[in-house]
């Protein structure tokens, strides 16, 4: 859907001063690139912190919220795990509805949608309408990552990818640690429900900025034709034909899994996931029963992993573009940060033999900059995916990461509840984590595009 027509190098160069009329002159404004790509890479982070703001509202909700609608903790678990068991299975459906209406319009309807069922759970008045507000969220955000990875794909060539991927990665905990604080304190100020009003509003507005904002390359009014050029010279942009996307079929998602590459990252990225979950559920309650800290404790030294996390993002991304330019091999660029990430994900298993919570807190937080450093297989996706299948490589590959988040939590609730303590259960996130290392060292094989024909 075109909202804008196509502007050429001509009519850029018409915007000129027109004092400048030599030819000379004209030439060497034309090669002075725009940089229009980072104000789409801006869009994306805002658009990813919303979106794991809005996850993660009930959690600190949940005390009082539980009080008040009478629900018990064995109960709440359900609701929790209600959001990735929607999200895991509309990975698919919604790749293929990117694929089909493309980026701007896909990422409006999935950020009005998911900040409307936010906002609806302030509404809420007991089971019932908590979990159907709860699986519509899941359903609404399936689209953001793979819509996020089809965006950095268009907008920014090879060499840049993976620190882009690495900004808009990193408000998934940025947000959580800056704006935590603000939640708790809607919280005990206005009540549980405010949280929810507040939060899923700000998405609505933004929902609107995106759609009045974001055009894709070709269809924008602010990038002049050298960067057009840069960006394609590294691999980005659609098609010049449009779209050449393929109808989706089962066979298209069969063809895809037997892609060495496809699978591959999705296992690894599964591993990577088991860690970011443990994070995002047990962790809390990991400090406090198996650590024995207390809660004010528990609140001061959460936040150091998530910020370790954060500059782990961000250093994946760095290191591998770097390593990019100076190597020429998107193999050692793309797959050694993320094996090394995973590796250092592993060492969460050395908190089983320390008593010193300082010393505790320093082991997760290495895990949990190296599960940051894992952050980059987006980056390796975008590099690999079929062009003409973009949207339903995405959606496999956040399926396959997403399991983790239905998976992990009942297995770890398995283990402590049959052991009575958590040392198993960091021995099976560090086990995953091993998997996925050699998943992205003996599986994905070449970083290069695959193609599917139809």
């Amino acid at each position: 859907m075109h909202f804008f027509p196509h502007r050429h190098a001509a009519d850029l160069s018409l915007e000129t001063d027109e004092s400048q009329s030599s030819a000379s002159t004209t030439l060497s404004g034309a090669r002075k690139r725009t940089h229009v790509r980072f104000v789409v890479l801006a869009l994306l982070a805002i658009c990813t912190m919303i979106n794991y703001l809005d996850r993660t509202v009930l959690g600190i909700a949940a005390p009082a919220m539980t009080k008040d609608l009478g629900i018990g903790a064995a109960v709440m678990g359900v609701v929790f795990s209600a959001f990735s068991w929607t999200y895991a299975l509309v990975q698919v459906p919604g790749g293929v509805f990117l694929d089909r209406f493309g980026s701007k319009v896909t990422y409006f309807l999935a950020l009005t949608f998911w900040s409307f069922f936010t906002l609806l759970q302030g509404f809420a008045v007991g089971l019932k309408s908590l979990l159907l507000f709860r699986f519509g969220l899941g359903i609404s955000e399936a689209p953001c990552f793979p819509t996020n990875s089809r965006v950095v794909a268009t907008w920014f060539p090879q060499q840049e990818r993976a620190r882009a991927t690495g900004i808009y990665t990193v408000g998934e905990y940025l947000g959580l640690a800056c704006f935590a604080p603000s939640i708790f304190w809607l919280v005990a100020t206005f009540g549980w429900r405010a949280p929810f009003f507040v939060v899923g509003a700000v998405g609505i507005v933004f929902a609107i900025v995106w759609w009045l904002v974001y055009r894709e390359p070709h269809h924008s009014r602010r990038v002049n034709r050298a960067e057009l050029d840069y960006i394609a010279e590294g691999g980005g942009l659609e098609p010049p034909g449009g779209r050449e996307t393929l109808k989706f079929s089962w066979a298209n998602v069969g063809k895809l899994m037997r892609l060495r590459q496809i699978s591959g990252a999705c296992l690894g990225q599964f591993a990577g996931n088991t860690t970011l979950v443990f994070f995002l559920t047990w962790f809390p309650t990991y400090l406090a029963t198996e650590r024995h800290m207390g809660w004010l404790k528990v609140g001061f030294f959460a936040i150091m992993p998530f910020l370790a996390a954060a500059v782990g993002v961000m250093f994946g991304g760095w290191v591998s573009d770097v390593l990019l330019k100076r190597t020429g091999s998107a193999n050692i660029a793309r797959k050694l940060p993320i094996i090394v990430g995973l590796l250092g994900a592993s060492t969460i298993i050395a908190a089983n033999y320390v008593q010193s919570d300082t010393t505790v807190i320093a082991i997760l937080s290495v895990a949990f900059f190296g599960q940051g450093m894992v952050g980059l297989g987006w980056t390796l996706i975008s590099d690999i995916a079929p062009k003409n299948l973009m949207g339903l490589t995405g959606g496999l590959f956040n399926f396959c990461a997403n399991l983790a988040g239905i998976i992990t939590p009942l297995v770890i609730g398995f283990i402590v509840a049959a052991t009575g303590s958590f040392f198993y259960a960091l021995a099976y996130v560090a086990a995953a984590a091993l998997i996925g290392a050699l998943s992205y060292i003996f599986i994905v094989g070449d970083v290069r595009r695959v193609e599917i024909a139809e």
